[in-house]
């Protein structure tokens, strides 16, 4: 027979017994520990001398078979009943003839309220560092939901006082109901599980979380972390209703919005229908009359436009400067006139002068003018010596001229008559 010290191969396998031996073996090493967990059910079995306990993980879907005497369990100072939040202490126990674990405990003490709201205390530290409950990660309600994601336990009071008040609101509201445990070890896997669903739902815009009141026991699951950063982790909305105005679990500090009942939940989702066709009614009112208001303003501004002299007659301002224009005119007319008349007697002044100093009146005074006409230039005889034999000349007296040819000798008879 092989021996199990030998290394195990597909030639060499080890026998159920020695894989059994091994795992106890290393289980037993942990020793005594300390456990925390919610009980969820608990079989006391008459004339036995074991009572077998499940011990659940409230944030997780993991639990552990716990064994004890039972008058361990008749000894605990709590009534100890299922859902109940224990510590306990004890052996893992591998027992190797079935291959089960078990925690075989000595002692169990139930978590009294002082030490589960001192946990709850240090969840919510760890998420408000985390910024988890930051005002700026709120996101606002939609203003008419499309459908409104509900989870609440089934047929509760809760459900009931939602759907009734949004109804009553506003009758064509819908709802996608959700039932899920709001206590106890399953409450938190189902309505996460819920959660998810809605959340991935296109047609839900807000998801309210509701539940009556209950005791700090009875609302642990609100303040458990996973659920708190399931919340957070959402893209949709989510309204926390759990409880009444002096409840205050962490879902309350995690939700985008927090009711105090379930009824205000409704009120705060779902609008008032009646409220708001009274608010239309009045805002229609109010624009109406300001409508009205505006027109008589802008009408009087009309009227008085039209009432001022320059649109009351519109050629009056023509008018008015009429008689300007024709003032003008008649200053420009004058002036032109009276630059004419004195440059008519300065024209007639020099036209004098010029005749005075002028050939006519010289000739009139007896003199005549003498001209060659037989050059190729006619000019005035200066002088004898332009008087040569037989030159044809002109000659021109006050009124008239004569034509002549200057005679043989005529410059000695001339000379003779000069002297």
């Amino acid at each position: 027979m092989t021996s199990p010290d030998q290394a195990n191969s597909a030639e060499n396998p080890w026998p159920v017994r020695t894989i059994s031996f091994k795992i106890a073996d290393w289980i037993h090493r942990l020793g005594a520990i300390w456990v925390e967990g919610q009980l969820t059910q608990i079989n006391v079995r008459r004339g036995t001398r074991t009572a077998f306990l499940t011990l659940r993980d409230p944030a997780a879907d993991m639990s552990l078979s716990v064994t004890c005497d039972p008058m361990l369990l008749q000894r605990s100072e709590v009534p100890l009943a299922e859902g109940a939040r224990v510590v306990v202490y004890g052996r893992p126990n591998f027992y190797t003839g079935r291959g089960t674990l078990s925690l075989r405990i000595t002692d169990i003490r139930p978590v009294g309220i002082g030490e589960l709201l001192a946990r709850i205390e240090r969840v919510k530290a760890l998420l408000a560092a985390e910024g988890l409950f930051d005002p700026r990660r709120k996101r606002p309600l939609p203003f008419l939901p499309h459908t409104v994601g509900l989870i609440s336990s089934r047929a509760s009071a809760a459900q009931r006082d939602v759907v009734a008040v949004a109804t009553a609101r506003w009758e064509a509201v819908r709802f996608d109901l959700r039932d899920a445990p709001v206590q106890g070890p399953t409450a938190v896997p189902a309505i996460i599980e819920q959660l998810k669903v809605l959340d991935a739902d296109p047609r839900v815009d807000v998801i309210v979380i509701a539940r009556g009141g209950g005791s700090v026991e009875d609302l642990l699951p609100f303040s458990d972390e996973t659920l708190l950063r399931a919340v957070a982790d959402c893209r949709t909305p989510v309204v926390s209703a759990i409880g009444h105005e002096p409840d205050n679990p962490l879902l309350d500090l995690v939700a985008d919005v927090r009711a105090a009942t379930p009824t205000d939940a409704a009120k705060r989702v779902v609008p008032d229908v009646t409220a708001e066709l009274r608010g239309i009614a009045e805002l229609r009112r109010r624009s109406a009359g300001a409508l009205r208001n505006w027109v008589h303003r802008e009408e009087r501004v009309v009227e008085s436009l039209r009432s001022r002299p320059v649109l009351a007659n519109p050629l009056r301002m023509i008018d008015d400067r009429q008689d300007r224009v024709d003032g003008a005119v008649r200053d420009v007319r004058r002036s032109v006139q009276h630059l004419l008349t004195v440059e008519e007697h300065r024209t007639a002044r020099l036209a004098a002068q010029l005749a005075t100093l002028g050939p006519a009146q010289t000739l009139a005074r007896g003199y005549a003018v003498v001209q060659r006409t037989d050059v190729d230039a006619l000019h005035a005889v200066r002088s004898i010596d332009d008087l040569p034999e037989g030159a044809r000349i002109r000659i021109r007296v006050a009124d008239g001229s004569a034509a002549a040819v200057v005679a043989p000798n005529h410059q000695d008879a001339t000379k003779e008559n000069a002297q």
